[in-house]
Protein backbone atom coordinates (compact mmCIF):
# COMPACT_ATOMS: atom_id res chain seq x y z
CA UNK A 1 0.00 0.00 0.00
CA UNK A 2 1.22 3.51 -0.70
CA UNK A 3 0.01 6.96 0.18
CA UNK A 4 0.53 9.89 -2.18
CA UNK A 5 3.23 12.20 -0.88
CA UNK A 6 4.49 9.88 1.87
CA UNK A 7 7.97 9.29 0.48
CA UNK A 8 8.36 13.00 -0.26
CA UNK A 9 7.22 14.01 3.24
CA UNK A 10 9.70 11.61 4.83
CA UNK A 11 12.50 12.84 2.54
CA UNK A 12 11.70 16.40 3.62
CA UNK A 13 11.83 15.44 7.29
CA UNK A 14 15.15 13.63 6.82
CA UNK A 15 16.65 16.59 4.97
CA UNK A 16 15.67 18.87 7.86
CA UNK A 17 16.80 16.41 10.53
CA UNK A 18 13.32 16.24 12.02
CA UNK A 19 10.79 13.67 13.13
CA UNK A 20 7.01 13.85 13.35
CA UNK A 21 4.13 11.95 14.92
CA UNK A 22 1.78 9.55 13.17
CA UNK A 23 -1.10 11.97 13.67
CA UNK A 24 0.78 14.98 12.33
CA UNK A 25 1.96 13.05 9.29
CA UNK A 26 -1.55 11.74 8.59
CA UNK A 27 -2.81 15.32 8.80
CA UNK A 28 -0.01 16.61 6.54
CA UNK A 29 -0.85 13.94 3.95
CA UNK A 30 -4.59 14.57 4.38
CA UNK A 31 -5.30 10.90 5.04
CA UNK A 32 -9.05 10.67 5.62
CA UNK A 33 -10.37 9.07 8.80
CA UNK A 34 -11.53 6.97 10.49
CA UNK A 35 -8.73 4.48 10.30
CA UNK A 36 -6.25 7.01 8.96
CA UNK A 37 -3.45 5.97 11.33
CA UNK A 38 -3.93 2.33 10.34
CA UNK A 39 -3.67 3.28 6.65
CA UNK A 40 -0.58 5.35 7.39
CA UNK A 41 1.12 2.55 9.32
CA UNK A 42 0.33 0.08 6.53
CA UNK A 43 2.02 2.43 4.06
CA UNK A 44 4.98 2.94 6.40
CA UNK A 45 5.43 -0.82 6.76
CA UNK A 46 5.42 -1.17 2.96
CA UNK A 47 8.18 1.47 2.84
CA UNK A 48 10.08 -0.44 5.50
CA UNK A 49 10.06 -3.50 3.25
CA UNK A 50 11.28 -1.41 0.33
CA UNK A 51 14.02 0.18 2.45
CA UNK A 52 15.11 -3.14 3.93
CA UNK A 53 15.38 -4.85 0.57
CA UNK A 54 17.34 -1.89 -0.79
CA UNK A 55 19.71 -1.76 2.17
CA UNK A 56 18.54 1.74 3.06
CA UNK A 57 17.76 3.26 6.43
CA UNK A 58 14.16 2.80 7.51
CA UNK A 59 12.36 6.04 6.67
CA UNK A 60 9.52 5.01 8.99
CA UNK A 61 11.89 5.71 11.90
CA UNK A 62 11.06 9.39 11.43
CA UNK A 63 7.49 8.84 12.62
CA UNK A 64 7.02 8.69 16.37
CA UNK A 65 4.21 7.53 18.58
CA UNK A 66 2.55 10.23 20.64
CA UNK A 67 2.97 8.13 23.78
CA UNK A 68 6.03 6.10 22.82
CA UNK A 69 8.69 8.03 24.70
CA UNK A 70 10.24 9.58 21.60
CA UNK A 71 10.22 6.33 19.62
CA UNK A 72 8.10 4.92 16.82
CA UNK A 73 5.17 2.76 17.85
CA UNK A 74 5.70 -0.90 18.75
CA UNK A 75 4.69 -2.02 15.27
CA UNK A 76 7.80 -0.37 13.81
CA UNK A 77 10.05 -2.57 15.91
CA UNK A 78 7.99 -5.69 15.25
CA UNK A 79 8.23 -5.09 11.50
CA UNK A 80 11.98 -4.36 11.72
CA UNK A 81 12.41 -7.61 13.63
CA UNK A 82 10.35 -9.53 11.05
CA UNK A 83 12.57 -8.07 8.32
CA UNK A 84 15.65 -9.35 10.19
CA UNK A 85 16.95 -5.85 10.93
CA UNK A 86 16.29 -5.57 14.65
CA UNK A 87 17.18 -8.08 17.33
CA UNK A 88 16.04 -6.88 20.76
CA UNK A 89 18.42 -9.40 22.34
CA UNK A 90 21.38 -7.56 20.80
CA UNK A 91 20.27 -3.93 20.72
CA UNK A 92 17.79 -1.74 22.56
CA UNK A 93 14.90 -0.17 20.71
CA UNK A 94 16.37 3.23 21.52
CA UNK A 95 19.76 2.35 20.01
CA UNK A 96 18.17 0.84 16.90
CA UNK A 97 16.01 3.91 16.40
CA UNK A 98 18.93 6.27 16.96
CA UNK A 99 21.03 4.38 14.40
CA UNK A 100 18.25 4.57 11.81
CA UNK A 101 17.79 8.30 12.38
CA UNK A 102 21.54 8.93 12.20
CA UNK A 103 21.63 7.26 8.78
CA UNK A 104 18.59 9.21 7.61
CA UNK A 105 20.07 12.48 8.82
CA UNK A 106 23.42 11.75 7.18
CA UNK A 107 25.24 11.38 10.50
CA UNK A 108 26.27 7.76 10.14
Amino acid sequence: MSLPGLAEALADLAARGETTTYGALAERLEVPGPGRIARLTDALEALMEEDAFGGAALRAALVLGRNSGGLPARGFFLKAKALGLFDPQKMTAEAFHAAQCARLFGRA
